[in-house]
């Protein structure tokens, strides 16, 4: 009778133990999937970003096109951008692209005409909007990716992690000390 009390104690501390094993693994998955999709979100607003790349630089070539120089360079920095593949790669792009970007729309400034035409804003204003977009999916991803990376460090969730090869993701962050730079407002 003691014998048969030990075996289900004992098999009943394997079943909690499995069950205990399950419920983190499966919460180590679903936090590594919303890394996944968080990451699919930035590059949904990415692909409509380089997809008005191109219009916005023939709208402008029409008004400004012996600024062939920053017109090809934004082109480049496009095709990078959508080449590029990972988290690093991707991010050391984008930024390349922002600033081609801003040099192109400092060049705009140059041409009132361009400036009040009327396919330029609306392509403008559809940029504007896609920045914003992206910025709110970046931190998204780093919010997800924050949950991940923490989950996989405490006990004992880690333990759980170390054994099924869960790894820490990387966080998209800014690089260039420029942009990290609190801006000069001068009156």
């Amino acid at each position: 009778m003691a014998l048969l009390i030990a075996l289900a104690v004992g098999l009943g501390m394997i079943v909690l133990l499995a069950l205990w094993f399950f419920a983190i693994y499966n919460g180590l998955v679903r936090l590594r999937q919303e890394v996944k999709n968080s990451w699919a979100q930035i590059d949904v607003q990415l692909k409509r970003r380089h997809d008005l790349i191109p219009n916005l630089v023939e709208t402008v070539k029409g008004y400004a096109g012996h600024e062939k120089t920053t017109l090809e360079e934004v082109v480049k920095a496009r095709a990078a951008a959508v080449s590029a593949q990972g988290v690093d790669a991707r991010g050391a792009a984008e930024r390349g692209l922002s600033g081609a970007l801003g040099r192109l729309m400092l060049i705009v400034e140059q041409y009132p005409d361009l400036k009040a035409n009327q396919n330029f804003l609306a392509l403008q204003e559809e940029l504007t909007s896609t920045e914003n977009k992206i910025g709110f999916s970046r931190q998204y991803y780093n919010d997800s990716v924050m949950q991940y990376n923490t989950r996989i460090q405490v006990v004992p969730a880690n333990v759980v992690a170390g054994m099924c090869q869960f790894r820490s993701e990387t966080f998209f962050e800014i690089e260039d000390q420029a942009e990290r730079a609190v801006p000069q407002v001068k009156f």
